[in-house]
């Protein structure tokens, strides 16, 4: 394991960072994620303007101190917000943030020479590459069954793929919602795990009480991956396509349709009334505190290390 894997994971009650959530995700989460003991993330985005996102950032650390935490920006052109945004991340020194959607090697040097740590996520192992030379700090790979915009490689290959070259730190995605999945990413090579979609019915997430009831409700069968909506992969809920009047087995893309952070344009209901999570939801099994989940998922790891006596 490098220094900053042990770094990170000596301040964390679990191998575990939370996933930054487009709508869902709230500084109340944030908060509520990292007080339970582990990195507690949000998009920049989430918050309605740059100066919400200011106020978030400064309540989140009066709250947890010197407890890791991450901002997810957003850096494709689209993101009329980025630049502005990123003034205030670097006002707050923010301890990680994570670069989506584009490659920046300048927006990595400034945010490193500003004191944050830099992650990438990456879907494909010629996409780490390119990210390990601009010096990111730690990759983190989407594979199949992550939710929002997810991947589409199996984690067993990525991660293996990914560890053939690559020593520093690494973060796996992928229907990861229970303690003996968080082991079986470290087991695959992987420094933390990256859960999402558990925490979307969570009391402190900005999801509908409708939204919460589905994820609970749901299963990995009732995910449907398109990429007709933001013009890249994601995955979204089938009972909410069909709510909303779409008929899950005749989805297209518009042709030529660039990608669209925000689910705006023909498609301006998605993210918000088209719901989205990851294929891992079957372990979700009520909607409540934050904390209770991950207090579940922490005995839930210790059970599955004891199994295999580790």
């Amino acid at each position: 394991m490098n220094d900053l894997a042990k770094s990170l994971r000596s301040q964390l009650r679990l191998p575990v960072m939370a996933g930054p959530m487009f709508i869902a995700s709230t500084a109340d989460l944030v908060i509520a994620q990292c007080k339970a003991g582990i990195v507690g993330s949000m998009p920049a985005l989430n918050p309605r303007s740059t100066d919400a996102l200011d106020a978030d950032i400064a309540r989140i650390k009066s709250e947890v101190g010197d407890r890791p935490f991450a901002i997810n920006l957003v850096a494709h052109r689209t993101n009329s917000r980025l630049d502005a945004d990123l003034a205030v991340v670097l006002k707050h020194k923010v301890p990680i943030v994570v670069l989506a959607l584009a490659a920046n090697p300048d927006l990595v040097r400034e945010l490193q020479a500003n004191g944050s740590l830099v992650f990438q996520d990456v879907a494909k192992n010629h996409h780490a590459r390119k990210c390990a030379e601009m010096g990111v700090d730690g990759i983190i790979a989407l594979t199949s069954g992550a939710g929002g915009h997810t991947g589409f490689i199996s984690p067993f290959a990525l991660a293996a793929e990914i560890r053939e070259w690559w020593d520093g730190l690494l973060i796996l995605s992928g229907a990861i919602a229970t303690g003996r999945s968080v082991l079986a990413a470290e087991a695959l090579g992987a420094d933390l795990a990256y859960i999402g979609s558990p925490f979307l019915a969570s009391t402190e997430a900005n999801t509908q009480p409708g939204f919460k009831k589905m994820v609970v409700d749901c299963s990995a069968d009732d995910i449907v991956v398109t990429d007709c909506f933001t013009g890249v992969d994601a995955t979204f809920l089938r009972p909410s396509l069909i709510e909303n009047g779409l008929d899950p087995a005749n989805l297209a893309r518009t042709e030529g349709k660039a990608i669209n952070i925000d689910g705006g344009g023909d498609n301006a209901k998605a993210w918000k009334e088209i719901w989205s999570a990851g294929q891992g939801i079957g372990a979700v099994k009520k909607s409540g505190p934050a904390a209770d989940y991950i207090d579940w998922l922490a005995e839930d790891y210790s059970a599955a290390r004891k199994a295999l006596a580790v």
